[in-house]
């Protein structure tokens, strides 16, 4: 399944610097604002080490691994909601995204422009929320006003719980809360608000673009930051643009090693990134493993094994017969599907198997 997050921020603050640290595409990286005037879409691999290890015990022709697009969004400025800075295109490209990763400047640096004259990262969160609040009011009042004349002429209840709720968030937007802090349930949520593709509902990452020396633990900058997010529960994470781009360009993997150490890091900003882009999405990977393919696939939580098959192909769901699974840690300590087979640990699952993070599978179906 193709997941899609949109790089979002203030101009300067260091989108297009990240951006091609996350992905093999070079985005125009200089110090002026509107560098980046059309949005640059950059494939990453997803790192699994898991992947690493079933290569080494199955010796596959080729590795497949699971990857995620990144669209990195020209820097939002006040009044994109009302077209400024070209801000109804970038805001159109925010809406065909899946999550928001959030890049906010959390460091000072005087040769470096900042769009505003100075670093304040709370103001900045603010301005981007601001305007994406802006076109999802806009949004919902073209909805209600549709809607209010579904429920006079029909006598539709739908259409009148619609419209309660749509009055309901558009005051929760009008106070500066963000959609996704409504509180709605899952079915009124399907029902009401998905069609909308409101850019205040799409789950975020806040990352703090920081100095070298606060990758680790952050700085005052960071720490305001977390204060004024606390009430959206919302990851945030600490990632220095620099050294990703650092790390970008080194070709052997014991050098990035070495590198990470030497800052004290045990993994890039890269890897973290993408981890907590799986986390927010609640998506999971399962594994197929052969001679000829070894590769990862991405399902959400929760699918069920004919929807997890139908990620390889929609024949397989419609036509799926049974599925046959075995553990991730007991194919590591059986070394191949034959030993797990004598040994018990290839299972047999049917229609209502929820498949789980790390499951090796293979799917028999009838079409």
């Amino acid at each position: 399944m193709a997941l899609q997050a949109g790089i979002v921020g203030l101009p300067n603050v260091g989108k297009s610097t990240l951006f091609n640290a996350l992905s093999s595409a070079k985005a125009q990286a200089a110090n002026f604002p509107f560098c980046t005037i059309e949005p640059n879409v950059g494939v990453i691999t997803v790192p699994d080490q898991r992947l690493v290890e079933l290569e080494k015990l199955v010796n596959p022709q080729r590795v497949v691994p699971t990857t995620v697009e990144i669209v990195d969004i020209a820097g939002l400025v006040k009044g994109a909601s009302k077209g400024e800075g070209l801000g109804n295109q970038f805001l159109g490209n925010i809406r065909a995204t899946d999550a928001i990763i959030h890049v906010v400047r959390c460091f000072s640096d005087d040769n470096v422009i900042h769009v505003d004259g100075n670093v304040n990262p709370v103001r900045d969160k603010e301005i981007i929320d601001t305007e994406l609040q802006l076109k999802d009011l806009d949004t919902i009042d073209k909805k209600i006003s549709k809607s209010e004349k579904q429920a006079k002429t029909g006598g539709d209840k739908d259409a009148q719980r619609g419209v309660e709720i749509l009055k309901a968030l558009k005051q929760h937007l009008e106070e500066g809360k963000n959609a996704r802090a409504f509180e709605v349930t899952p079915e009124e949520k399907e029902k009401f608000l998905d069609e909308l593709c409101l850019l205040t509902i799409k789950p975020v990452i806040y990352v703090c673009n920081v100095d070298e020396k606060s990758v680790i633990s952050g700085n005052e900058f960071t720490a305001a930051l977390q204060e004024a997010i606390k009430a959206e529960k919302a990851e945030v994470l600490f990632i220095s643009a620099a050294i990703e781009s650092d790390i970008a360009v080194m070709e052997s993997y014991e050098d990035r090693q070495m590198f990470l150490e030497d800052m004290g890091l045990s993994e890039s900003g890269v890897a973290r990134l993408i981890q907590a882009t799986y986390k927010l999405l609640n998506l999971a990977t399962y594994f197929t493993a052969g001679v000829q393919e070894v590769r990862a696939w991405t399902i959400t939580k929760g699918f069920i094994a004919p929807q997890a098959a139908g990620v390889i192909h929609s024949d397989f769901e419609k036509g799926f017969i049974r599925a046959e699974v075995i553990k991730y840690n007991d194919f590591l300590k059986y070394k191949s599907e034959a030993a797990c087979r004598e040994n018990g640990k290839l299972a047999v699952q049917g229609k209502t198997y929820i498949v789980e993070d790390g499951d090796i599978m293979h799917f028999l179906f009838n079409v």
